[in-house]
């Protein structure tokens, strides 16, 4: 079976972006992900941030991709500032100019940018979103602590279709797992004395991202996005799952904790 061509996009905002860009090629070249990344899109230049400048580095001279840089802060900020949409619009008109490589689809990894509905009519997109289907939207600090202030007792990370409307694509494939075991019940009833008394406003200003209950949302959440990456693609590239599948989405918990035991 012919190799699938991917599109990657980033902002190469942290380590996080790098460190899965490296694991997806290190899975490549072991054989284990049938696919090809033609072309890696920053939407930054080299020079606006140290972090920029190793993830193109990296990118380019050890991992051997062709990356293609374009800066969205650098791009007409004015017009940003007045015309968010119409901005939006001319700056990936600007970046698909610059693809001109075929894929099959494109990946958003650590992207920081709303895409055009053109860009989406133009290449299907992938999005990696920190909740489950119907779940929470926004940055994933919002995500947790909506699941904070409504006392969930799950949580999980999904892939979905990319569309104009922020999260609202139509979910691919996901995982699941639970945030009120004996584990996590202790760090719920120390989290809930502080609600109590000062509501969720109170808790955020008090201990912010700090609060123990917070950061092993976010912890468990992370460990589990590399592999839903990792996997779906991988189905992706078997034809187990197509983009257009009817059955979707796909409920990945067991592979996802199946590979996690692996590493």
């Amino acid at each position: 079976m012919n190799p699938i061509k991917v599109g990657w996009f980033t902002t190469a905002r942290d380590e996080a972006a790098l460190a899965l860009l490296q694991v997806v090629y290190e899975e490549i070249n072991k054989g284990f992900l049938n696919l090809e990344i033609p072309y890696v899109f920053v939407s930054k230049e080299r020079d606006e941030s140290s972090m920029a400048e190793l993830f193109i580095d990296k990118a380019e001279r050890e991992m051997r991709f062709k990356v293609l840089t374009f800066s969205a802060l650098r791009f007409r900020p004015e017009l940003r500032k007045e015309n968010i949409e119409q901005w939006r619009t001319l700056y990936h008109r600007e970046v698909l100019e610059r693809l001109t490589d075929r894929v099959d689809f494109g990946m958003l990894a650590g992207y920081m940018w709303v895409v055009s509905s053109e860009f989406c009519e133009k290449i299907p997109l992938l999005n990696l979103h920190p909740a489950l289907p119907g779940g929470p939207k926004g940055t994933w600090q919002e995500v947790i602590w909506q699941l904070i202030s409504a006392r969930s007792a799950e949580t999980g990370v999904m892939i979905h279709r990319v569309t104009p409307e922020l999260d609202e694509g139509p979910p691919l494939t996901f995982v699941r797992f639970p945030i009120k075991t004996s584990e996590f019940n202790p760090l719920w009833e120390d989290t809930e004395k502080i609600l109590l008394k000062f509501h969720l406003k109170g808790l955020k200003e008090k201990e912010g991202e700090k609060n123990t209950l917070f950061s092993r949302i976010r912890e468990e959440g992370v460990k589990r996005e590399l592999p839903l990456i990792i996997l779906t693609l991988k189905y992706l590239s078997e034809g187990k799952i197509r983009l257009d599948d009817e059955a979707l989405p796909y409920d990945l918990s067991k592979e996802v904790e199946n590979y996690l035991k692996a590493l």
